[in-house]
């Protein structure tokens, strides 16, 4: 049984920090693709970081709307992999899902296996 558990939403101003973390039960997070998706109100849920397992010579992508901003890492001692997002902007408001998928990674949505339950991130003055 697998268990995705997130925190670490919130509100913040344009410009501000927060950090998302992702707790995963009964699966590794070094051994599989691990990212995180977001949805804004009335779109598609989107893919905005994923960093492959360790095993892959790939390491990390960034959708270009948050590269230099986002950092995907996880930590393999707790079992739990971030997403750490700085520079805020108004467009990054939405509900942000972790997610694994068993083996390599994809960008697409559907392909994932396991999902958290969203944790709401609100850019706002």
């Amino acid at each position: 049984q697998v268990e995705l558990v997130e925190s670490g939403g919130g509100s913040v101003q344009p410009g501000g920090s927060l950090r998302l973390s992702c707790d995963a039960l009964g699966s590794n997070v070094n051994h599989n693709c691990v990212a995180w998706f977001r949805q804004g109100s009335g779109k598609e849920r989107e893919q905005v970081a994923r960093r492959y397992p360790s095993t892959s010579t790939d390491n990390a992508y960034y959708a270009d709307s948050v590269k230099g901003r986002f950092t995907i890492s996880r930590d393999t001692t707790k079992n739990t992999f971030y997403l750490q997002m700085r520079y805020l902007q108004t467009p990054d408001t939405g509900t942000y899902y972790c997610s694994i998928r068993v083996g390599g990674c994809t960008s697409r949505a559907g392909d994932f296996d396991y999902w958290g339950q969203g944790t709401q991130v609100t850019v706002a003055l």
